[in-house]
């Protein structure tokens, strides 16, 4: 494998770097303060336009094995509908929507508001749409918000749904340990429900901006606790704060997965998002398999990093990931990360492992112009981790 050449890190660089130990995670997988650990030597890639580099073939393993190496993604309407992609039952990882417990809609544009989505969230279970045959756009008055006290909530859109903050305020949330969403375990930070799935529907215009719960971000949605997979789901024009060292994620925010199980992503689509950290998504000490997917266009914004520097609000890290913590893994396979910015490190991804026990890999994907205006590793990727440098295979990287 080739990649592009080093040079050591001026004075200033270095120094930013050093304070890049990240921002460590709480049992509960709550921010806390931490001092940063300095590491081994570090190295940036130079700022000119890197030449791509190719992983030669070699094993690897990745959690999850994936039929596409580099994947264009479903066919999205402008409404949001996936109209030329595989029809929503065939489509895999894909929960049984078969026999709904709640069904928005009936039959007619109008009759699915934001009020029926409010509800049929609250109440849980596996929720669909019968909103007619054409794509509709659904805008939020409120936000919709899970109980804690079902097991399993299935939002599906039957690829014809967007719902729309309306550059407002955020879709949907799910905090096992906000008490007003109903307390249910005595360990809220890791108990195992609900099982949150997002499936065949279009989150837009998303913004959780001056909304700090749980540290802040989730322009359009915000999960603490619990588990959550994400099936065919678009995520476009989300936003949450544009500052905040520590704070991400315009389409998700992700915490407090229970005993580590890792977020499941699959053949869904971020673009357009921008927020202080994580363009797409961003967690504290939570693990991500992200397969057959597609991530292009988003922002990190922020400026001064993590920890803060002196005199600056922080943030600008991970154009479209953003990943902080002590132990939890990234795999991205068969997807597609690119044209994404990162005003500090990380034009596609920021990984930071504070105790250097995390790992990342990457297998039949493509990631490349993932500009990193302050620094990175190997190009568009700022890692410190357990290994030196993430696990390639078989994917592109430049």
């Amino acid at each position: 494998m080739t990649i592009a050449p080093s040079r050591p890190l001026a004075a200033a660089a270095l120094a930013a770097l050093l304070a890049l130990g990240g921002c460590a995670s709480s049992a509960d997988g709550a921010p806390t303060s931490a001092t940063p650990t300095a590491g081994a030597a570090y190295t940036l890639v130079p700022k000119q336009t890197p030449p791509p580099f190719t992983a030669s073939p070699r094993p690897v393993a990745t959690p999850s094995p994936t039929a596409a190496a580099t994947p264009s993604g479903p066919t999205t309407s402008a409404a949001g509908s996936n109209a030329g992609s595989t029809p929503p039952s065939s489509v895999a990882g894909a929960a049984d929507t078969s026999h709904p417990d709640h069904v928005i809609g009936d039959g007619t544009p109008a009759s699915c508001t934001s009020q029926a989505v409010v509800d049929a969230v609250a109440a849980g279970g596996v929720i669909t749409f019968r909103c007619g045959p054409d794509p509709v756009t659904i805008t939020m008055a409120a936000t919709a918000k899970v109980r804690n006290d079902h097991p399993d909530v299935v939002l599906d859109g039957g690829g014809l749904v967007t719902l729309s903050g309306a550059g407002k305020r955020r879709i949907l949330y799910q905090n096992t340990c906000d008490q007003a969403q109903v307390w249910t375990t005595s360990h809220c930070q890791d108990q195992d429900r609900p099982h949150l799935t997002l499936q065949h529907l279009t989150f837009a215009n998303g913004n959780s901006t001056g909304d700090r719960t749980e540290g802040g971000g989730g322009g359009a949605v915000l999960v603490r606790g619990g588990r959550l997979t994400v099936v065919d789901t678009t995520f476009r024009d989300n936003t949450c704060d544009p500052t905040g060292p520590d704070l991400g994620g315009a389409a998700l925010r992700v915490l407090s997965q229970y005993h580590g199980t890792a977020v499941q992503v699959i053949g869904s689509r971020f673009t357009g998002g921008s927020c202080s950290n994580g363009g797409a998504i961003s967690s504290i000490g939570v693990s991500w398999e992200i397969r057959d997917t597609v991530m292009t266009g988003n922002e990190a914004i922020g400026n001064g990093a993590n920890p803060a520097r002196s005199g600056t609000p922080g943030g600008g890290s991970g154009g479209a990931v953003y990943a902080d913590g002590n132990t939890f893994t990234i795999s991205i396979t068969g997807s597609t990360i690119e044209d994404n910015h990162a005003r500090e490190g990380g034009g596609a991804v920021f990984f930071v492992s504070n105790d250097r026990t995390g790992s990342m890999s990457i297998s039949g994907s493509t990631l490349r112009r993932n500009a990193s205006d302050g620094f990175e590793t190997i190009p568009g990727i700022f890692y410190l981790g357990a290994a030196a440098a993430p696990s390639v295979s078989r994917s592109t990287v430049g």
